[in-house]
């Protein structure tokens, strides 16, 4: 049986077509390979579907060869205004933006205009940062893509009527979450494909941009934070950890190489929150791999910690469903995760493998029950028997149930 050429990103998708035609510039940021392109050609398929003409349509993806001379932002400029249609809407999709140097004022001179729908695609996060955020403040809305989520995964399944069992499911999911891993037929073939997104971030986004002469260096970082997920970490026990590998590191290099790698989104920063002053913290962040087949084909022989593995996977599904998310600090007592929406709604989450040991239930439940206001509070866990149950207003819940809810 064939499998279907794309996977639907259907939240993602209904964010572009809410946005069509609204006079405001369409960003879609994340990691390499997480779909953006594809994205972009679902919703162009949904303008067909809709009566826009081919012609009405102009993709460029700046990281092909092809398109090298369009790098220079004049000829860019110019062969987009020779493209546009005269009395219709033309809709304009710049893959890779951040390719092209001054791409602000291309984007800019673009967005004044009445018959032009901007949709642009970034791979870091640095290229909203400088200027473009300054130029174009209050004139563009991100949309912050990630990896496929265990919904979509599991949707993708069942569409090609692959019939594997929940937990068989979520074995495979963690073992890659970027699309394309879904048609790679080996073991081999699906390691391949990570080294050549993990060389490709590397090189790319952060050894080309902070200008990184030790690259082996470097790489030991990332190795130092994709074994310590979900572990408080900071600048000083980073270099020491790296010092004691025999790398020579200031803390001024570990504070540089880290910025650069969470702008290229191979991983993120979840910074402390003391909940009852309601307040970030400066001290002892939290790190979290955007795809955790990276952290496996980093870390080959690093012994599986189910628990962390986990914890990433709700932190980057709080992320998906458009939250901020911090680690709680309640008195001495640390909260997993502080989730806060976009109208400042509060939960609090715990994660734990198991629970079923009374004493280990009794540890988790303690950080919770210190919080003393009413916001929703969560303990998901992969229990299979007693998957839900109510402590005094913490609803425990099942993790593979909870990533599968509507």
């Amino acid at each position: 049986m064939n499998k279907t050429k794309y996977v639907a990103r259907d939240e993602y998708l209904q964010f572009l077509i809410q946005s069509m035609n609204k006079p405001i510039i369409k960003v879609v940021s994340g990691i390499r390979r997480s779909g953006k392109s594809t994205l972009f050609y679902l919703f162009r398929e949904y303008l067909k579907q809709n009566g826009v003409l081919p012609e009405q349509m102009v993709t460029i993806n700046l990281e092909d060869f092809s398109a090298d001379e369009l790098l220079d932002p004049k000829k860019l400029h110019q062969y987009l205004l020779d493209h546009l249609v005269d009395g219709k809407m033309t809709y304009i999709f710049l893959d890779e933006i951040q390719n092209v140097p001054n791409f602000e004022r291309v984007v800019d001179s673009l967005f004044i205009r009445e018959n032009v729908d901007l949709y642009i695609t970034g791979s870091n996060a640095y290229f909203l940062s400088g200027e473009l955020a300054t130029m174009l403040s209050g004139r563009y809305i991100e949309l912050k893509m990630l990896p496929l989520s265990f919904k979509e995964f599991a949707a993708w399944h069942e569409q090609n009527q692959i019939e594997l069992s929940t937990a068989a499911l979520f074995d495979k999911y963690l073992k890659s979450s970027f699309p394309f891993t879904l048609f790679t037929d080996t073991e081999r073939e699906r390691l391949d494909y990570l080294q050549g997104i993990f060389s490709t971030v590397v090189l790319n986004d952060i050894v080309k941009r902070l200008n990184v002469q030790d690259v082996r260096s470097l790489e030991r970082l990332l190795e130092v934070l994709f074994s310590s997920i979900g572990s408080p970490v900071t600048i000083n026990k980073i270099k020491d950890t790296m010092v004691s590998k025999g790398i020579k590191i200031t803390n001024k290099t570990v504070d540089r190489y880290l910025q650069g790698i969470v702008d290229s989104m191979i991983m993120y920063e979840a910074r402390r929150y003391d909940i009852h002053g309601r307040q970030l913290l400066d001290t002892q962040a939290k790190y979290y791999v955007s795809d955790l087949g990276l952290r496996n084909l980093v870390l080959r022989d690093h012994l599986e910690d189910i628990a962390h593995i986990i914890e990433n996977v709700v932190y980057l599904e709080l992320l998906r469903r458009g939250n901020k998310v911090y680690v709680g600090q309640s008195s001495k007592y640390e909260v997993d995760f502080v989730a806060i929406d976009a109208e400042q709604n509060i939960k609090y989450y715990q994660v734990a493998f198991s629970t079923l040991d009374s004493d280990f239930l009794k540890r988790e439940l303690r950080s919770l029950e210190r919080i003393d206001d009413h916001y929703p509070k969560y303990l998901i866990t992969m229990d299979e028997i007693q998957r839900t149950a109510n402590y005094n207003g913490i609803q425990k819940i099942n993790l593979l149930d909870w990533l599968l809810e509507e």
